[in-house]
């Protein structure tokens, strides 16, 4: 049986983690992947903590649950490594990506003692530099395909606009700013 890779992102309400994590599956899906891709809250409001989740893989899940164990997670706001436990079930082989201006080596004690990868990127900046605001998702996208690899560079970036393209029609202008976050962010992503 093939490896299932699965994610878990941690956002606040409006910062875009269950947009971030439909356009991964979107994109995994164009790649011939089997995909799933959901959100999990409750009645939140605008900046409440929220999870969303993916599974990819070559082969059908026939899992149809929240991600306990994830291969990677997501953290979209910073301020959530310490408002709850990011990191419980993280595999250690997996990595930990967070949106962050530090270095990774000064976020390691907010992670109770995690021992995996911990991958680092300033979203806030490259969104504003790229798009004219703060859309963190987008970075974070591209940030978590290239620590996990779960699709080849090149597919995601094809795939990815495709996907921009479509969810983007009547606003075509926000295309160009997209793609040039997320070709940044692939090359400007930290890890310890």
């Amino acid at each position: 049986m093939s490896k299932m890779v699965e994610f878990r992102w941690h956002g606040r309400g409006g910062q875009g983690a269950k947009t971030a994590s439909l356009a991964l599956a979107d994109a995994a899906f164009l790649a011939g992947k089997f995909v799933q891709g959901f959100p999990e809250y409750g009645p939140e409001r605008m900046g409440a903590p929220i999870n969303a989740y993916n599974r990819i893989g070559d082969e059908r899940s026939s899992i149809h649950s929240n991600i306990y164990e994830p291969d990677y997670v997501v953290v979209v706001d910073e301020t959530l490594l310490t408002a709850i436990d990011v990191t419980a079930g993280l595999s250690e082989k997996g990595a930990i990506i967070i949106n962050s201006d530090k270095d990774p080596q000064r976020l390691v004690p907010a992670l109770k003692g995690y021992k995996g990868k911990v991958c680092v990127i300033d979203a806030r900046k490259i969104s504003e530099e790229t798009m004219g605001r703060y859309f963190p998702n987008t970075p974070m996208l591209a940030a978590a395909v290239k620590v996990s690899g779960v699709i080849p560079e090149d597919v995601f970036l094809k795939n990815i606009e495709t996907s921009l393209k479509h969810m983007f029609a009547k606003k075509p202008n926000v295309i160009e700013g997209n793609m040039n976050a997320i070709k940044r962010s692939m090359q400007e992503v930290k890890t310890l």
